[in-house]
């Protein structure tokens, strides 16, 4: 498979995606709304053959973001799905750890770090906040570290 290959394949779930960059030639960026998150993520593990490397969260100016990472190694392409999250009082998005277990951890992370509910997460007890943390306190939240 070329690296234009799965550029092209990506048109098959165009309608799902509010955007499709390529700035260099061996990295992706695919964007997306968060209700639209866990079938492009599908699409590259099972349909591109992807490998899932991480996800990571930010507290972007009027959302939130979720990106994930994912390898595409016949090529040595990265593709990056940005996830957009806009309801900053209750933010939430739907588990890609039912059928990528390997995402169960990175998802605990950000919902620790950043309050992002991962609806249908088997498991979202606290990962790396310690036990007497306070609750609905999120360290990486612009408004928490603002007060320092």
């Amino acid at each position: 498979m070329n690296q234009e290959e799965p550029n092209h394949r990506l048109l098959v779930i165009k309608d799902k995606l509010d955007a499709i960059e390529q700035k260099t030639e061996n990295r992706i960026y695919l964007t997306c709304k968060a209700e639209n998150a866990c079938a492009v993520n599908r699409f590259l593990l099972e349909d591109i053959g992807a490998r899932f490397c991480v996800a990571t969260g930010i507290d972007a100016d009027d959302c939130f973001e979720i990106i994930y990472h994912y390898s595409y190694d016949q090529t040595g392409c990265c593709i990056n799905i940005k996830a957009i999250i806009s309801d900053r009082e209750k933010p939430a998005i739907e588990s890609i750890t039912p059928f990528l277990p390997a995402a169960e951890w990175a998802e605990r992370e950000i919902r620790d770090i950043l309050g992002i509910d991962f609806k249908n997460h088997p498991n979202l007890r606290r990962l790396i906040l310690a036990d007497d943390w306070p609750e609905g306190v999120y360290p990486m939240r612009k408004e928490v570290r603002s007060k320092d």
